[in-house]
This record gives structure tokens, sequence and C-alpha cells, in this order.
């Protein structure tokens, strides 16, 4: 048995290689693969019995490379968005995984594998009716997660999630939730507001891009402007939210 991991994640795919190695032992492993055209050159060469695939990818998504070659192997997904497609995969017996992967529901979609294992002819039939009703759906956006800037004259790798806010001064610098002041090479913060998660990530004004993690509270100001407070250690920021701004801030906030 031949299993093929796509997940753009080093640390989820250091994860996953470990759980799907505990739990299938006697299987080839192969991947991880982290891009559309990596995958699409690996497909269009193998044939594995199994996918674990990873929907977002640095390049685009899995379903873009799954078009682009003739698919016989059946796909257990992993994604972190809960509400992506959830329907069609139950209704084309294609399972799915909520990061970050809990051992168990892996444990168990793999003996769902093992206990449904269509041809390959009928599986190619069922992914191109699930590729079809994806056609009429919204595609996942495909925000950046991964930032790098120069710290300590080094450049390193920042997770969104590590994130307190983006300020520009001159430059672009990022601001991670431990305090580190870091410099990127980013030149305009419109520039960064088009690649960052809206749900995460909101332009307070024309110096900073705020992560909803270090808000602390807001209250308001004069002429209906808002004064947000950060958490520590960013509590000295000072903030302020226009006139404009402030309902929509106010439903970011609350979304």
């Amino acid at each position: 048995m031949t299993i093929l991991l796509i997940e753009d994640e080093p640390l989820i795919a250091k994860q996953l290689l470990k759980l799907v190695g505990q739990l299938e032992p006697d299987a080839l492993i192969e991947g991880p693969l982290g891009s559309v055209h990596s995958i699409v050159d690996y497909l269009n060469r193998h044939r594995p019995d199994l996918i674990i695939a990873d929907i977002q990818l640095a390049d685009g998504i899995s379903f873009d490379a799954f078009r682009q070659v003739s698919l016989t192997a059946p796909v257990i997904f992993t994604t972190a968005y809960d509400e992506y497609a959830i329907q069609a995969f139950k209704l084309n017996s294609i399972d799915y995984l909520l990061k970050p992967i809990d051992p168990e529901e892996l444990r168990a979609a793999l003996a769902k594998y093992h206990r449904w294992q269509p041809t390959g002819t009928d599986f190619a039939e069922q992914f191109r009716t699930f590729l079809s009703q994806l056609g009429g759906q919204a595609p996942i956006p495909n925000y950046k997660r991964r930032f790098t800037a120069h710290y300590l004259r080094q450049i390193v790798p920042i997770l969104e999630e590590q994130i307190a806010y983006f300020h520009r001064d001159e430059l672009i610098y990022l601001y991670t939730t431990d305090g580190r002041k870091l410099v990127t090479d980013y030149r305009t913060l419109d520039e960064l507001d088009e690649l960052v998660d809206p749900v995460r990530f909101f332009r307070a004004n024309r110096q900073f891009l705020i992560s909803v993690g270090v808000v602390a509270g807001y209250q308001p100001h004069f002429s209906g402007k808002l004064a947000v407070r950060l958490q520590p250690p960013f509590e000295s920021v000072e903030l302020l939210i226009s006139k404009e701004k402030a309902a929509t801030f106010r439903q970011w906030l609350e979304s």
C-alpha cells in the first residue's frame, strides 16, 4: 500500500508522517508534497493507493492539482475550514480531518478507507462529480499563512498566529505576540492587506494592520473614533480607528 501525503506546513507534515507511520506500519509513505506543481508531476507518474491531502497549499489548493490529472486514489482531506464543502465530502464518501489533526480521527479515517475500497473507475467518476459540485461554490481564499522577516541578522519564518500587528514607519515592521520587532521586505500595508486573512487581521489605519488576538478592547474617542487597547506587551501603543471604519471594526471583532 502506498500513501501520498500532501502538506506544505513542515510541522504538520512531520506530525502526519509520524502518525501515518504508526497507524500503517506496512505502508510505503511518499511525500510530503507541498505545491500544486509537484502534485501534478507526481500523479502523472505514480498511482498511490491513498492520498492524505491538505486543501490549502502555498501556490493554490489541492483541487487545482486533482483537476489536472486522472485521479484514481481515494482522498482523505485535511483542512482548517470546518464548513467548506462538508456535505460534498460526505456525499462522495471522501473523508476529511480538521486541523489540528486528532490521531483517533485519523485512525478512523484510515479504517474507513480499508472498509471502503471502490475500483479506480468508480472513484474517478465520484471524484469528477465532486469537483463539478465544487465549481459552483466560492473557492477557498488563498491567504498567506507564513511570513519571513529579518531578525538578529537572520531571515526567520513567522506563522500568522505569532503576529501581533504590522506597523508602517518608513519600513514595514512585523511585531510578534512575544514582543519582537522584525523588519519585512514589504513596501506597503496595502500589499499585506491583500495577503492576510481578513477574519484574523484588520487594517486599522494607514500605519497599523492588527491581529484580533492582541485586541484587549476599545472605547469611544472624540469625533466618533475608537481608541483600541492592545494586549501586553503592546498596551502602550496608541491605535485609533476612524469614524468611517468604526462600524466595520466592531463587526470584525464580533465575527
